[in-house]
């Protein structure tokens, strides 16, 4: 028994070695490519030389990529986002189970070997229909200790195939894992930078609300002694009020960017506090975005699609294998007895073992169904990869157009706020002089203070064009980088 048993386990593991694998074989399609990007870097980039592709060793944006922004506070906090953050979790324990999968894939190479020992009294009926009432007893013991063993052949590369596939969506997994920590990360850099922005346009309206306080002081004067109307007090109170106005509402948006911090960091809004800063100038970094043709191994979305695709491939196989006879090793032995002193003897051992073939001959075309489904499923991935390539390029094209054209903007807009801040202080000099009305004055101080809220709201936006311009590029990630399962 033990000779034949060996041989036909033996038997079965050859033919597995040397099964195929029906379906189609993988092959990466195509992606949409340019030879280079049509938005060129910004100028201060080739100016300063700073400006060049990234080459595989270029480690600018390798790691924690916001540090380059050069902000002690910032890197804390992205820190905290790493360790505390619920939805990089979530997308952690998608991983495991994914691995897990895997594993659960695998145990299918290996036989299934189960066992239900039973004790029993038994004492069939007298009565029974077609049992002669002469053979008649008082019962008998039934003692069984099973062992069975059932291992399907992978012939066809079903099970195998099914185990590439968990493989590639656990790869797949984590790259989404790299494309959610990324998102965060990037989230929370934007959310910084529109409260520090807020923390800025704070810091100019105090201290305009300052300089219309003055400026109101100067017309009462003037009022009471009797150089200018009762008017010019009026507008100047308007002016300070309006500004008031202004440094009361912008703190409404610097709140909302706090609570949304605190979320990102895993903290109850109440439990976290970011105090007003100091020194509101942000650096602006310089972002290396290299060729196209990276795009495809730099962006976690673009690797996590591409996995898919594989796993989708894998999957038609999976459905054609269906279509041939599946053959499965079975076996099984071990003792029976009718009591305790000869259950385990050894003329109570039982044993069988065999293979069994089979195959479906009709299933009014279920099997045709399901490897059209999986065809078609594997068209819809190889389509949303593109997709998701030309959304990649579209993205970096825009950070490049945004970052290039505000660059310009924030030239052009530095040159309006001088000269709205001098043309302030001509109208402000000649309204003491008696030469203006005062209607010429705080002309000046709202197209002022417009410019010189529209100069910090500029910085806002490139900063934030720069945070997703890094986004759009990968973040210095490289599919390199996915796991080997």
């Amino acid at each position: 028994m033990s000779t034949r048993f060996i041989s036909i386990l033996l038997l079965s593991a050859a033919v597995v070695s040397t099964g195929c694998m029906v379906g189609p074989k993988y092959v990466k399609p195509a992606a949409p490519l340019a030879q280079e990007y049509k938005e060129q870097p910004p100028n201060s980039y080739k100016e300063s030389n700073d400006w060049k592709s990234a080459q595989p060793d270029d480690q600018a944006l390798r790691g924690n990529w916001w540090e380059i922004f050069g902000d002690s506070q910032l890197n804390s906090l992205e820190d905290e986002l790493t360790v505390s953050n619920q939805d990089l979790k979530v997308a952690e324990a998608q991983l495991r189970e994914s691995r897990a999968q895997i594993k659960f894939n695998r145990s299918f190479l290996a036989p299934t070997i189960s066992t239900s020992p039973s004790v029993a009294n038994e004492r069939v009926s007298a009565n029974s229909p077609y049992f002669p009432s002469f053979a008649a007893n008082d019962g008998t013991g039934n003692y069984t200790l099973p062992f069975d063993l059932s291992y399907e052949v992978d012939l066809w590369g079903r099970v195998r195939r099914t185990i590439s596939a968990s493989r590639e969506e656990a790869q797949a997994t984590a790259a989404d894992l790299e494309t959610a920590r990324l998102s965060l990360h990037a989230e929370l850099a934007i959310d910084y930078f529109e409260l520090r922005s807020a923390d800025a346009q704070k810091q100019l309206l105090d201290d305009t609300v300052n300089a219309y306080s003055s400026a109101l002081q100067l017309t009462q004067n003037r009022f009471e002694g009797g150089a200018a109307p009762k008017s010019d007090v009026a507008q100047a109170q308007t002016q300070l009020d309006a500004a008031k106005v202004q440094d009361t509402d912008i703190t409404v948006a610097r709140a909302q960017f706090e609570h949304a911090i605190a979320v990102l960091i895993g903290k109850p809004p109440a439990q976290f506090n970011l105090p007003p800063s100091q020194q509101v100038k942000m650096q602006l970094p310089v972002i290396p975005v290299g060729v196209p043709s990276e795009m495809l191994e730099r962006r976690p979305d673009i690797a996590s699609d591409e996995r898919r695709m594989a796993e989708a491939n894998d999957q038609i196989g999976i459905a054609r294998a269906a279509f041939f006879p599946t053959l499965t090793i079975g076996a099984s032995g071990g003792f029976e007895g009718t009591t305790v002193t000869n259950w385990l003897n050894w003329p109570s051992r039982l044993w069988a073992v065999g293979p069994e073939l089979s195959e479906t001959l009709f299933d009014a075309g279920r099997r045709r169904a399901t490897s059209a489904s999986a065809q078609a499923n594997y068209d819809g991935t190889v389509a949303t990869y593109r997709q998701t390539t030309l959304n990649a390029f579209q993205e970096v094209e825009d950070n490049l157009a945004s970052l290039r054209i505000l660059e310009k903007e924030a030239d052009q807009q530095h040159q309006a706020t001088a000269s709205a801040q001098e043309s302030l202080q001509l109208f402000t000099n000649r309204y003491e002089g008696g030469v203006d009305n005062y209607l010429q004055v705080i002309t000046a101080q709202t197209i002022a203070l417009a410019d010189e809220r529209n100069d910090i709201d500029i910085e806002r936006r490139r900063m934030d064009a720069s945070v997703l311009l890094i986004k759009a590029v990968g973040g210095g990630w490289n599919s390199s980088q996915l796991p080997k399962y």
